[in-house]
C-alpha cells in the first residue's frame, strides 16, 4: 500500500514540475530572449521572374472575302479549315443578269463600229470631194466630226463590255491569297452583297501575329534603356506563348513592332510578335499569354516575411552598426514569385536585415543578432523540448491512472 502511495506522489510532483516548468507546447517557438533576432546581410544573387501579358493570336494576313455582286451563291467549292492557293475559286454566284449584260454590252459594240465604218467611209468620200473642189471645208470637217464620235462611241461600248465582263468574272469569288478557309456563314442559296456580311475569311498561318500591350512606363523604360525604340524592339529578348489550356507553344516568338499611338483609354501600346506555326496548331482568332522571362544576375532578393507592407508600402527593419532597427522603406520588382521580392531601392549590398519575428519589433529598437542558422538551430532544439515534454505528460497521465 505504501508503495502505491510513492508512486502516486512521484507521478503528481512530476507533473507539478512539468507545470511549473511552463509545458511548452509541441512546435512551439524556442525560448529565445527578448532582444534576440534573426539578421542576414544582403547579398546579390540570381533571379528570374516571368511578366505575364494577354495576348490575342491572328494569321500574318488574315483576309476577309466579300463578293463585289450582288446574286444567290450556286456553289462553294470549299469547306471550314481547308487550305487553299491565291486565286482558288471559292464561291460561285448566280451569274445570268451578267452573262445578259455582258451580250448587251457587245450587240452595243457591234453597233457602235458599224457606225464608225460608215463615218469612216463618208469621211474619205467626202475629202475626195474637198480635193476635187467640189465641196467645202464646212463639209469636210462636219463628216471628220462625225468620224471621231463614232470612234468615240466605239471606246464607249467597249469600256462598257469590259465592265459587264469584269462583272460576269466576279460571279465567281476566288481566294485572294493563300491560307485557310474560316468559317462559312452562306450556303448555297443564300443572297449575299458587297455591302453584307463577308463570306468568310482566309487567314495565311504559317506565320502568327500575337498581338499584347505594354503600359506606357515600360514602354518609356524600354526607349530610355536602349536608346531609341527601334534598338528596344531589336533588342527584345525572346517570348513565350502560353496558350488557353496552360501549356506552353513549343516554338519561341520574336518581338518585330509596334503600334505608332498609345491607346488613351488604356494607357498601353501594343506590341506584335511573330511565331513559326509549321504544324499549323495555332489557330487565327485564338488567345493566351505572352511570357517574357527577366534574368538578372545582380539583383537583391529578400524574403516577403523580411517585410511588412502598409497600404502600397513595403518597408524592412535594416540594423545598424550599433545593432539597433530602422524601419526602412523599399522598392520591389512589381513581380516576384510570391516567396521573395527584388529590391530595386532602399538596400545595398553589405546592409543587414531583420529576416524573423518583425512583427515584435519597434523603430530604434536594440536587438542581438542571431544568423539565420542559429535560429533554425534554436526551432529545433525547441521542437525537440516540446516532444520531450510531452512524452512526459503522456506518462505522468498513464501513472496516475493506475491504481
Amino acid at each position: 500500500m505504501k508503495s502505491k502511495n510513492v508512486i502516486t506522489i512521484a507521478v503528481f510532483a512530476a507533473i507539478a514540475i512539468l507545470t511549473s516548468c511552463g509545458g511548452s507546447k509541441k512546435g512551439g517557438l524556442p525560448n529565445f530572449s527578448d532582444d534576440e533576432f534573426a539578421v542576414s546581410t544582403i547579398s546579390t544573387s540570381s533571379a528570374a521572374l516571368q511578366t505575364t501579358y494577354p495576348a490575342t493570336i491572328k494569321g500574318i494576313q488574315d483576309v476577309e472575302v466579300r463578293p463585289k455582286v450582288s446574286g444567290f451563291i450556286t456553289k462553294v467549292f470549299v469547306h471550314e479549315g481547308q487550305t487553299v492557293s491565291a486565286g482558288q475559286p471559292l464561291f460561285s454566284i448566280d451569274s445570268e443578269t451578267y452573262q445578259a449584260a455582258v451580250r448587251q454590252c457587245q450587240a452595243a459594240v457591234n453597233t457602235a463600229k458599224a457606225q464608225a465604218n460608215t463615218a469612216k467611209l463618208t469621211y474619205k468620200n467626202n475629202k475626195n470631194l474637198f480635193d476635187s473642189h467640189i465641196i467645202g471645208e464646212y463639209e469636210l470637217s462636219t463628216a471628220a466630226n462625225t468620224l471621231a464620235t463614232a470612234e468615240a462611241q466605239v471606246a464607249q461600248a467597249e469600256a462598257a463590255l469590259a465592265s459587264a465582263r469584269e462583272q460576269l468574272a466576279w460571279c465567281v469569288v476566288k481566294s485572294p491569297s493563300a491560307g485557310v478557309v474560316g468559317s462559312l456563314p452562306f450556303k448555297e442559296g443564300a443572297l449575299v452583297s458587297a455591302s453584307g456580311q463577308a463570306l468568310t475569311t482566309v487567314s495565311n498561318i504559317s506565320t502568327m501575329e500575337v498581338f499584347f500591350s505594354v503600359s506606357e512606363s515600360e514602354l518609356l523604360n524600354m526607349g530610355k534603356n536602349n536608346g531609341n525604340m527601334q534598338a528596344a524592339i531589336a533588342a527584345f529578348p525572346p517570348v513565350k506563348l502560353q496558350l488557353a489550356d496552360g501549356s506552353f507553344y513549343e516554338q519561341p516568338g520574336k518581338v518585330v513592332k509596334m503600334s505608332g499611338v498609345i491607346d488613351a483609354s488604356t494607357g498601353a501600346v501594343s506590341l506584335i510578335a511573330h511565331f513559326a506555326n509549321p504544324d499549323k496548331l495555332l489557330k487565327s482568332g485564338g488567345s493566351g499569354s505572352i511570357v517574357i522571362s527577366n534574368d538578372n544576375s545582380n539583383a537583391i532578393v529578400v524574403p516577403q516575411e523580411a517585410c511588412s507592407q502598409v497600404q502600397d508600402k513595403i518597408f524592412v527593419y535594416a540594423v545598424g552598426k550599433d545593432n539597433k532597427v530602422k524601419y526602412t522603406e523599399i522598392k520591389v520588382n512589381p513581380q516576384d514569385d510570391g516567396k521573395n521580392y527584388i529590391v530595386t531601392s532602399g538596400l545595398r549590398t553589405g546592409d543587414r536585415i531583420v529576416v524573423k519575428g518583425i512583427t515584435k519589433l519597434t523603430d530604434g529598437q536594440q536587438i542581438k543578432p542571431i544568423t539565420l542558422e542559429r535560429y533554425n538551430q534554436k526551432i529545433a532544439e525547441a521542437a525537440k523540448l516540446a516532444e520531450s515534454q510531452d512524452n512526459a505528460h503522456e506518462f505522468a497521465k498513464a501513472m496516475s491512472g493506475k491504481k
